[in-house]
């Protein structure tokens, strides 16, 4: 019931023909072809901007495909690597299908019934219960004395020479590895840990380490350095495509991540020791690089445009000096390309949504289903529904929600009752908000933030918005009906630089007036000067002028999102809710640097076009802000 129309045809055949099958990336990408899943580009193509521009552009189409790029090239340091490079590897709803082997649903149960694990009374549950704790042993990892990974030894001074390291972004600090899993275990060894985030190439052959203060690797890290000791750390790359899915699975602390590899796959992951590090990695990666961090250093990391289709900026990071370098005789550089949605996450996010919900359970029983939209960035809203049983349940949920692991770094939660329209039918989904919400559904509160949030006046804390819509019927309300050019021209005789305004939910009660400006303004002077429009509109929401095209709701809601911090960016005036979704400055108490947003080279773009590697139109590049609108 998850999956799009055009697929439910395949969703028993790729059950079948998959089924505890194990995939290396060669394999995979022969999978790919047999279901017309890829694009093989032959072209000589750049690793500096030109594949991650092409991977991105394709991103953005209906049903966008793998791509395989088997000459990439440097063109500024003369470099034809040897290896080729795969991305969108998880870039439809079909592809992550043909990684799972099939059903989210089915691995759901499976963590379910693990969860929810009693002991038998019969006879027959005696036997049931038997087949089910002999499959467990495929969630541990296996050992093997020599594996493929481990086949081609290089220096670690080499490592730019022979890995094709994309550069994004014209803005990027430098090369970034973007789907490496990076093993790490406690001093102790004791947990063991893989996980999935940035690593840039530094000029020395370093890699920067952009671990995340909620991470289990910086936990790990800080145990280290208390002990004034060396971290050891190993980046697999490639290899069975579920093993970098596993790297992102929001497992709870402790919980090495390959043994869900195993419950999924119905086979053990094969790992071997690493060569200069104490650790384990699956056997058959495509490459490894081993290395240790100094706990006592760090240096600066970025900027990145990262997945949020913004850049973070330059930090202290740790970082890695790299003992070990090695590959498979022919192996393959996985990649993946982050920016504005939709990317590549927005399918293994359906995935890890699917999954998980048993484990959301745990922590919020009477949650029914949850969906976290693309354009939200995942992080930046979450939808739910809810079973409620007492006045108040819904916003209990809320807190419990954002103080429980990675659901903490959620900024704006909306809870629905359990009848209300399936979560993902968007349209309706916004026509039920519509209808029913109200100032008195607002909960404010304030708490950790993801680390690349860019929008709260500190790092990595700030407001959160929930909205609790369970006890809610629907309302009426009706306003004065204007064009939009005159409601345009008298907001800009009352409010400096107003260049555009656009109205939606205009047949419900709570209509949405959009305003483009050049802000000269505080925010709370504007919205004081808006609030005596309110006869015309329940919600106004100010945008900056430059790179917003208020008829794209889709963009104008991932701006939104993005740009603001619940506590500082909601007024309210007589009943009016007022939005300020503007860039910050240290006028509104922001002194951290607004980021620019990702936008791709239109040089680049041309290129790619002369080559026949991409097919757009202009219309295309604006719908998606691929390029500046300006």
């Amino acid at each position: 019931r998850y999956l799009p129309a055009n697929l439910q045809a395949d969703k028993n055949r790729n059950r079948r023909f998959f089924k505890r099958e194990k995939m290396n990336s060669q394999a995979f990408i022969e999978i790919l072809k047999k279901h017309d899943e890829i694009k093989v580009i032959e072209a000589k193509t750049d690793i500096y901007l030109e594949i991650a521009h092409a991977s991105y552009v394709e991103m953005k189409k209906e049903n966008p495909k793998a791509l395989l790029f088997t000459n990439p090239i440097d063109k500024k340091r003369g470099i034809e690597f040897q290896v080729p490079v795969l991305v969108n590897i998880f870039g439809s709803q079909k592809k992550c299908e043909i990684v799972f082997g099939g059903d989210f649903e089915n691995i759901a149960r499976k963590i379910d019934g693990l969860l929810k694990f009693k002991k038998p009374k019969t006879f027959s549950e005696k036997i049931a219960k038997l087949k089910e704790l002999i499959s467990l042993r495929h969630v541990f990892p296996q050992k093997a004395s020599s594996a493929p990974c481990q086949e081609v030894v290089y220096k670690p001074d080499e490592l730019s020479k022979i890995m094709p390291i994309l550069t994004t972004w014209s803005e990027d600090g430098g090369p970034f590895i973007t789907m490496g899993q990076i093993y790490t275990k406690s001093l102790d060894g004791d947990m063991k840990n893989v996980g999935m985030y940035r690593l840039q190439l530094f000029s020395d052959n370093t890699l920067g380490l952009h671990w995340q203060i909620h991470k289990d690797s910086n936990h790990f890290f800080h145990e280290y350095k208390k002990a004034g000791k060396k971290m050891p750390v190993a980046i697999a790359i490639g290899g069975d495509p579920l093993y970098t899915w596993c790297a992102t699975a929001p497992m709870p602390k402790g919980f090495f991540e390959l043994m869900l590899y195993g419950l999924i796959r119905g086979e053990s992951a094969k790992t071997v020791k690493c060569k200069t590090v104490d650790l384990d990695v699956p056997y058959d990666a495509d490459f490894v690089i081993e290395g240790f961090v100094d706990t006592s250093k760090t240096r600066a990391e970025g900027p990145f445009g990262d997945h949020t289709g913004y850049y973070t900026p330059i930090e202290e990071y740790p970082f890695l000096d790299i003992t070990a370098v090695t590959s498979k005789k022919n192996p393959i550089f996985y990649a993946t390309v982050v920016g504005k949605p939709p990317i590549e996450d927005k399918y293994m996010g359906f995935a890890t949504e699917r999954i998980f919900l048993p484990l959301i359970k745990t922590t919020a029983p009477d949650v029914t289903d949850y969906a976290m939209p693309e354009n939200g960035v995942f992080h930046n809203l979450i939808l739910a529904k809810i079973d409620t049983l007492y006045p108040g349940h819904a916003k209990q949920t809320m807190h419990a929600f954002w103080g429980v692991g990675q659901m903490s770094f959620v900024k704006h939660a909306v809870f629905f009752p359990k009848d209300a329209p399936n979560l993902r039918d968007y349209p309706k989904i916004v026509d039920y908000i519509a209808n029913r919400f109200d100032i008195t559904n607002l909960l404010v509160s304030e708490g950790v933030l993801d680390a690349l949030d860019h929008s709260s006046n500190d790092f990595a804390y700030g407001g959160k918005l929930g909205i609790d819509l369970t006890e809610t019927k629907i309302k009426t309300e009706t306003f004065g009906q204007i064009e939009e050019t005159k409601l345009n021209e008298l907001l800009s005789e009352a409010i400096d630089g107003v260049r555009e305004t656009k109205i939606y939910l205009e047949d419900t009660p709570n209509k949405t007036i959009c305003i483009k400006l050049e802000r000269s303004q505080s925010a709370d002077e504007i919205f004081k000067n808006i609030s005596q429009f309110s006869r015309y509109g329940k919600i106004f929401v100010l945008f900056d002028n430059k790179n917003n095209d208020l008829d794209n709701p889709y963009m104008l809601f991932w701006r939104l999102l993005n740009n603001i911090d619940a506590k500082r960016d909601i007024f309210v005036y007589n009943n009016v809710i007022l939005i300020d979704a503007t860039a910050k400055t240290e006028k509104d108490g922001y002194a951290r640097g607004w980021p620019k947003d990702t936008v791709c080279d239109k040089n680049v773009i041309g290129l790619l076009k002369e080559k026949e590697i991409i097919e757009c139109d202009d219309s295309f590049l604006r719908k998606w802000q691929i390029v500046d609108l300006d």
